[in-house]
């Protein structure tokens, strides 16, 4: 049964600055919290990936900690979907350039 809180919009943000340790988690919330949150990632520069599911996994995990191994997976599903949207964009970029 859903209820009006599962209805809000939520997002967590997520960190992989040091690639020997999991993600952290350095950022969640709901409603406005949530739309801050995607509005400075893309501000910034970064992108927003939206799966409901991971979310909600991803907002029983505290601030400031790595995620779980059973959501290693799920994430680096997301990272490489990241990594294929780079590659894209410098390959168009480098095509752009090339007389």
């Amino acid at each position: 049964m859903s209820t009006p809180m599962d209805d809000r919009q939520s997002a967590v943000a997520l960190s992989y600055a040091d690639k020997t340790r999991a993600p952290v988690v350095v950022a969640k919330g709901y409603g406005v919290v949530a739309e801050s949150i995607m509005r400075e990632a893309r501000q910034s520069g970064l992108y927003v990936h939206a799966s409901a599911d991971l979310i909600k996994l991803l907002m029983q995990v505290d601030l400031d900690q790595q995620i779980p191994p059973q959501l290693y997976l799920a994430a680096a599903e997301v990272l490489a979907w990241i990594h294929g949207i780079e590659n894209a964009a410098e390959s168009s970029a480098t095509r752009i350039l090339q007389p």
